[in-house]
């Protein structure tokens, strides 16, 4: 990478952890502060919780759409001064409506989707997943952070500090994206970030995706309608809401030290689909034991169980979405998978809130429970890809050859499943069983180039 991609890699990474810095930090804090919250009844704080991803479930498509007419920096601009607003509304109020409204703002600066569009315009395609994979260590960083930075903050400032530090990270975003990160000269067809709208139905109704879909929706789920209840959890036995921040951070911690051996044992042949199974069970197993009577060490545990089940589908959902979504539909279908995650945002806060308002803190865990049982049932009909790959080409057109001559050379190559061409860009989208493809064989057939992978596979 030069310095130009490792500057917008860098930038775009730190961009990401500000912005949802700003989203997460106030999920372990409302539960515990909603007596002095104005208005708020237990339905009411869920929704506050959740409601931005309700936001972002609705705009994450058409902002993207949106950065392709009218430029990435622009788009993102815009939507770091609603999330600015958002959190301001949300800062100098005390009245949960206003709380709602801001939180709504916030979300509807759905910039994510445009952010990833952004870094394939500014690196090339040997050096992307490079930049990807710089940009995961920051939003990975960010959720670990945030929930140890939020009740940090509400104890020495209190809650409304969490706001108006959401404002300030939205600021500082403004100002990388203006400042330090590159403008790129070119919008780039990229269809690993695009969404294509012609393809939005195939995608959306593909069979094979349909489990990944509820499944990330109901693992978002999981989680919000948990952050209502872990912070209760925690004080109820007996731990100090000042020291919230320093057991989040050694949970946290302690479950990516035990999920990392099961990362590396989804990538060998044929595990993937095993540890997706094995990790919704240790989720039931973790929210049906926490709807019962627990002393201090099972809860921990417990909540541990959670988060390592909670971190090994977060990495695996996304990959099987790769694997599975045709050539050239890696974008569109990211696309709508962030939509049925950030649903699953909110339907956790509203259907959390709401079991609250009727019941206690174990009917939200045992509810959880039954959805995760059936989650599991769901994932039987999952398919075993581990060999399934996605591979990007970038090839020279200059060369006086056609585009239907190409696509019929990289047909023939032994292992590619399917193909896609962008002609006048010079990039190809292969789908590939990784058993049987060889990338040697593309100086064979006369097509030169650099491949990318989208490191989904073995």
């Amino acid at each position: 990478m030069n310095n130009l991609e490792i500057r917008s890699a860098v930038s775009i990474a730190i961009l990401f952890m500000v912005r949802m810095l700003g989203l997460f930090a106030i999920l372990p804090v409302l539960p515990l502060v909603a007596d002095k919250v104005e208005n708020s009844t237990p339905l009411l704080i869920g929704i506050a919780v959740g409601i931005y991803g309700l936001s972002q479930a609705i705009l994450q498509i058409p902002m993207g759409l949106l950065s392709d007419q009218f430029g990435r920096k622009c788009i993102i601009v815009l939507g770091l001064g609603i999330f600015v607003m958002g959190s301001l509304i949300a800062g100098f109020s005390n009245d949960i409506y206003s709380i709602l409204f801001g939180r709504l703002l916030q979300g509807c600066g759905a910039i994510a989707s445009t952010l990833f569009a952004l870094i394939s315009d500014l690196t090339r395609i040997e050096h992307r997943s490079k930049a990807m994979a710089i940009i995961g260590v920051g939003i990975a960083g960010s959720f670990g952070l945030s929930v140890v930075i939020g009740p940090a903050l509400a104890t020495w400032f209190g809650h409304s500090s969490i706001f108006l530090f959401s404002a300030v990270t939205g600021v500082i975003g403004i100002l990388l994206v203006w400042k330090v990160i590159p403008t790129p000269t070119v919008i780039k067809t990229n269809l690993n970030t695009a969404v294509v709208t012609e393809k939005l139905r195939s995608i959306l109704f593909n069979p094979a995706l349909i489990p990944i879909y509820v499944g990330v929706m109901f693992l978002h789920f999981f989680l919000t309608s948990g952050f209502l209840v872990f912070p209760l959890m925690l004080k109820g036995i007996g731990i100090n809401e000042a020291v919230h921040s320093i057991y989040y951070l050694g949970i946290l911690l302690a479950s990516a030290i035990i999920m990392s051996p099961f990362i590396w044992l989804s990538d060998r042949k044929g595990q993937s689909k095993s540890i997706m199974s094995v990790s919704i069970v240790l989720m039931f197993a973790s929210l049906t034991g926490l709807g019962m009577d627990n002393g201090y060490f099972s809860m921990l545990i417990l909540i541990l169980g959670f988060f390592i089940a909670f971190n090994l589908l977060e990495i695996l959902l996304p990959a099987h979405v790769s694997r599975s979504v045709a050539a050239g539909a890696r974008g569109t279908g990211m696309g709508v998978y962030s939509t049925f995650q950030f649903t699953g945002t909110f339907l956790g806060g509203l259907v959390g809130g709401l079991i609250l308002t009727v019941g206690d803190i174990s009917h939200v865990m045992y509810v959880n429970g039954v959805i995760c049982l059936l989650w599991f049932i769901l994932s039987l009909k999952l398919q075993n890809l581990n060999s399934v790959e996605s591979r990007t080409i970038n090839f020279d057109i200059s060369r006086g050859v056609s585009a239907n001559s190409f696509i019929e050379r990289l047909s023939s190559m032994g292992g590619v499943l399917d193909v896609v061409l962008v002609e006048k860009e010079g990039v190809a989208y292969l789908k590939v069983d990784s058993t049987s493809f060889d990338e040697k064989d593309l100086q064979y057939i006369g097509i030169t180039g650099t491949g990318e992978s989208d490191g989904t596979g073995n």
